[in-house]
């Protein structure tokens, strides 16, 4: 039986929302998504920095697909072409958003 990993510490979102403000990013938020969700082909027009809380999701920039857990960081830059699938548990992330300059 795989142990599921950890749910970020209090101090450990504290420390990625720092991160986040430092690094420019001027929409900070907390997401819950649904179950086994699919979502094809797309892209933002900000760069997203997220730390996953709970779940998991499978993220395909164009490189393969590479599913990220409970403590771990994704990044998307702004206009990446990315498809996204959400884990059997769903998908929660305190997430970043960076708009850029029209």
């Amino acid at each position: 039986m795989q142990s599921r990993p950890a749910t970020p510490t209090d101090a450990e979102r504290a420390a990625f929302e720092t991160r986040l403000r430092n690094e420019g990013f001027d929409e900070i938020l907390t997401k819950t998504l649904e179950p086994n969700v699919v979502i094809d082909l797309h892209s933002h027009p900000y760069d997203v920095l997220a730390l996953v809380l709970d779940g998991e999701a499978t993220l395909d920039c164009g490189s393969g697909p590479r599913t990220f857990r409970p403590g771990d960081v994704l990044e998307v830059a702004a206009d990446q072409p990315h498809t996204e699938h959400y884990g059997p548990q769903g998908y929660t992330f305190l997430l970043g958003r960076r708009h850029r300059p029209a």
